[in-house]
């Protein structure tokens, strides 16, 4: 197991410990993180899954895929280099100690 924080907008944070192989998405919905909507369940089709990753640490994650990139264009908030779906984010090692921010809306 790995270690993820997601800082909430007002600042407030929840570290959660993600078996690998999980997607930071399943790991928000199975600890009630608030702000990760999850509408379609991880099937990469809503956009409610969205989160902030901080610019420095974009080289620990995979390269966004064509379908990633497409619903990113459709977030409730604004889109930033940063932006990424956590159900696409497989917990990894290297992941371990990653921070995400939950966007103030999801819808």
């Amino acid at each position: 197991m790995a270690k993820i924080i997601y800082r909430q907008p007002d600042g407030h944070e929840d570290t959660v410990e993600v078996p690998l192989g999980w997607s930071l998405m399943e790991a928000a919905i199975q600890n009630d993180i608030k702000g990760i909507v999850a509408e379609c369940g991880g099937g990469c089709a809503c956009a409610t899954c969205h989160v902030y990753v901080d610019d420095g640490e974009l080289s620990r994650l995979p390269a966004i895929n064509d379908m990633e990139g497409d619903m990113l264009e459709c977030t409730a908030t604004e889109r930033r280099p940063g932006s990424r779906l956590s159900c696409q984010l497989k917990m990894t090692e290297a992941l371990d100690g990653l921070v995400v921010l939950v966007p103030e809306t999801q819808v």
